[in-house]
């Protein structure tokens, strides 16, 4: 359920055993993360983590294994949506098989129609909390049940008072935005798991465009596919290897010219591609 110094907290059937894990973990560069299915033994008075079992998918950023779905929670302003980091999300998300869910929040400070428009137009869930917030908070309660879901977004985005008028015992520390820095400050520490309307929810630290750098790369061929609204026309182009960026004959940018999909996101796409080639070369 949580890990921090050196100490896992683990939810067994009657209890939450803290313990230590194995010495083994550290030489092969494994380290328990909260979501990981685990087993636990007794040892000279403690309890050890002595397995862990087999991960769907993992973050190292948030540090998080088993995910069902990812609540990227964007502010409208103090943070403004950044469609880049949106993008590189909803990639990671794509190729674990989470799936993405995008929450906008200080809707009633600014409006991000375009923002919201272009997200449920791909296809994904878009919720404005500030729209209708009862129902808004109703719709993500409905979400949750039989899952592991992570909240997480930049610093003071307004996760954790989202995640506190989800359930007000959770009573989860927040901070101000810093008007030097015109971000939040970092109020969550570590991830942690809660038990919540019949699944897992996990509050995460905030983070920043910075920490993608540290994320793996995705090579270059590979990316196309994690854009959904390219899937459809991916084996239609005239040359099979096609990088959907300027060739002749190819289906996704005549679906682009056709307003099929957005600019901004084939845009991003040919960023993260020329991305992906130039570190590939360098390697």
């Amino acid at each position: 359920m949580k890990g921090i110094g050196g100490f896992y907290y683990v939810k067994t059937a009657d209890s939450v055993l803290e313990c230590k894990a194995k010495g083994i973990f550290r030489k092969r560069g494994l380290t328990p993360l909260a979501g990981d299915a685990v087993k636990v033994i007794g040892e000279e008075g403690g309890y050890v983590i002595s397995e862990i079992e087999s991960r769907k998918n993992y973050f190292l950023r948030p540090p998080i294994a088993n995910v069902d779905q990812f609540f990227y929670v964007v502010s409208s302003v103090d943070p403004r949506p950044n469609y880049m980091i949106a993008d590189r999300l909803i990639l990671l998300c794509e190729k674990r098989m989470i799936t993405p869910v995008i929450v906008i929040t200080k809707t009633d400070l600014a409006p991000v129609h375009e923002f919201i428009d272009l997200y449920r137009h791909v296809g994904y869930t878009v919720i404005d909390v500030m729209q209708n917030e009862e129902k808004a908070l109703e719709e993500i309660k409905g979400m949750l049940g039989r899952k592991l879901s992570v909240f997480s977004g930049n610093s003071g985005v307004g996760k954790s008072t989202l995640l506190n008028k989800l359930c007000p015992d959770l009573n989860l520390t927040t901070n101000e935005i810093s008007k030097k820095l015109g971000r939040g400050k970092h109020t969550t520490r570590a991830v942690e798991l809660y038990d919540l309307f019949g699944g897992i929810v996990a509050d995460t630290p905030g983070f920043s465009a910075l920490d993608f750098e540290k994320m793996e790369k995705t090579p270059k061929d590979e990316i196309a596919q994690y854009f959904i609204e390219f899937r459809p026309y991916l084996g239609d182009c005239f040359f099979s290897g096609c990088s959907h960026r300027t060739e002749k004959g190819c289906a996704v940018l005549k679906a682009k010219s056709d307003g099929l999909i957005a600019q901004q996101r084939h845009e991003n796409y040919c960023y993260l591609y020329d991305e992906a080639k130039g570190f590939e070369e360098y390697r």
